[in-house]
């Protein structure tokens, strides 16, 4: 039996709490990942985990040895990459999660060269506007667009994207342009909820230091970026965005800045993670990438 990866198998199942999904993360059949587990548990002589047909759960001595497995895996993972530095030796699979317009725009078109980089690399992306448990679903590391909110997780910031207040042309001219964010009061907004049935506060600006809110009006509540700004182009109502997604459709007229003096705070783009001493090195070369990329992304 291979210990290291006996160990392995156990950390990723006590994560996900699932041998399917534990299986399918680490790409090996169900079964395999089952009987590893079990011989470890022999060669331990403890039960580590408590199994049912609804959820996997670490028995008190398999949370003792999980925290020990971590800390070793780690140590392993650093030990070997010490004297490794051609990006051959780089290997394994990662799990990624992103915004669907930073995956499209950003990552994808660039991504070729750092699997030309790193050719023993896999790469599993996931793009969704809805937040992942990156524990839970075994994320080496996802790109997290405003505040964090996850206790236990590591941060790393990339940049702060600055905010445009936008409306269609074809909006603006059936309702006027606002001056003021005192008049929004008379004029609709495209609400976006990562979560439906939650309500936005409104139209959001900095007075000096000071968050300010103005209610508005508004018949439509998104859950996706894209189509949060495909409302706007279609002159359903006025949106707060990071200037960067859309550059291209202010620079073509198809959207025109609004109250440039009343923006909402810029958003903060991090780089999140479960824990220092389970960073891979596979995760820390992608991770260096995407913050050296970025640059380009945000200007």
């Amino acid at each position: 039996m291979d210990k290291i990866q006996s160990m392995q198998v156990f950390v990723r199942v006590a994560e996900l709490s699932n041998f399917t999904r534990a299986a399918e993360s680490l790409g090996m059949p169900k079964g395999s990942v089952s009987r590893l587990v079990q011989q470890l548990e022999a060669r331990m002589s403890a039960r580590l985990l408590h199994r049912s047909t609804r959820r996997v759960q670490l028995t008190q001595d398999g949370q003792v040895f999980y925290e020990r497995c971590k800390e070793l895996l780690a140590n392993m993972d650093e030990l070997e990459s010490m004297f490794q530095s051609h990006p051959s030796t780089v290997s394994g699979r990662l799990r990624v999660d992103m915004p669907v317009s930073m995956a499209r725009d950003l990552v994808l078109p660039r991504l070729p060269e750092f699997l030309n980089r790193y050719p023993a690399i896999e790469i599993e992306l996931s793009s969704t506007d809805h937040r992942v448990d990156v524990v839970r679903d075994g994320f080496d590391c996802v790109v997290r667009v405003g505040s964090m909110k996850d206790s236990g997780l590591i941060a790393r910031p990339l940049a702060q994207l600055n905010m445009v207040n936008c409306a269609s042309p074809a909006y603006l001219q059936r309702y006027g342009t606002p001056e003021h964010p005192d008049q929004l009061v008379q004029h609709a907004m495209v609400h976006y909820e990562q979560t439906l049935g939650n309500r936005t506060s409104g139209f959001e600006y900095l007075e000096g230091k000071q968050l300010k809110t103005v209610k508005t009006g508004g018949a439509l509540t998104v859950n996706s970026t894209q189509t949060y700004t495909a409302a706007c182009l279609a002159g359903l109502g006025i949106i707060q965005v990071p200037l960067t997604g859309v550059r291209a459709a202010l620079a073509a007229g198809n959207l025109v800045s609004i109250l440039p003096q009343y923006c909402a705070p810029p958003m903060t783009v991090s780089l999140v993670y479960p824990h220092r001493l389970n960073l891979s090195r596979r995760a820390k070369v992608f991770m260096d990438w995407m913050t050296d990329i970025a640059r380009d992304y945000i200007a």
